[in-house]
């Protein structure tokens, strides 16, 4: 090949490679101005639909809306996990645990002592006794061990006898809720 037919064929390439430029150019832009058009004559059937039948305009919209609200409450498939809180361990008399209340965020929180398993004035702090109350209001991480279950509510070993094993309250005793004791 000679440098002649080297430079002619370049020249052929790049008029090639320009005409198919301008070919997807004017195609895009017929594209873009047909897609602009499908939706101004959309805009102005659904103005003039709501100028002259306004019933069909606005059952038409809450309809829309309607099917819409469905597809969103419908939830997903069978795949997705359920929601799940905390877990009652499967304690064991006699052996060692700590306290953490598992409803609280606050480090600071403290888990509630009581004398009888489930009674209904265990959080009602309208006595002074009950607020200023010794080893009633344990601190998170306060290690205990478990003497006895009771079952309440129809939920097995609900509420756990618990020994406090450490510091000032060494030796009291008192019942919590099971899902407490960790």
């Amino acid at each position: 090949m000679s440098n002649e037919e080297n430079a002619k064929e370049t020249v052929e390439s790049t008029e090639t490679v320009e005409s198919v430029e301008k070919a997807e150019k004017v195609e895009t832009k017929e594209t873009v101005e047909s897609a602009k058009n499908k939706v101004a004559n959309l805009v102005s059937s659904m103005m003039s639909l709501k100028e002259k039948n306004p019933k069909v305009f606005f059952g038409a919209v809450g309809g829309v809306a309607v099917l819409l609200l469905i597809m969103m409450m419908s939830g997903g498939g069978s795949d997705s996990s359920s929601v799940s809180g905390p877990v009652i361990k499967n304690l064991a008399v006699g052996q060692k645990y700590v306290l953490k209340s598992a409803n609280a965020y606050d480090p600071s929180s403290t888990v509630r002592l009581v004398s009888v398993p489930g009674s209904m004035a265990a959080y009602d702090d309208t006595e002074e006794a009950d607020r200023n109350g010794a080893c009633q209001h344990m601190a998170q991480g306060t290690p205990v061990s478990v003497l006895e279950f009771q079952d309440a509510y129809g939920k097995k070993n609900a509420f756990v006898k618990v020994q406090i094993e450490d510091g000032e309250c060494k030796g009291n005793s008192g019942w919590a809720l099971a899902i407490d004791v960790q």
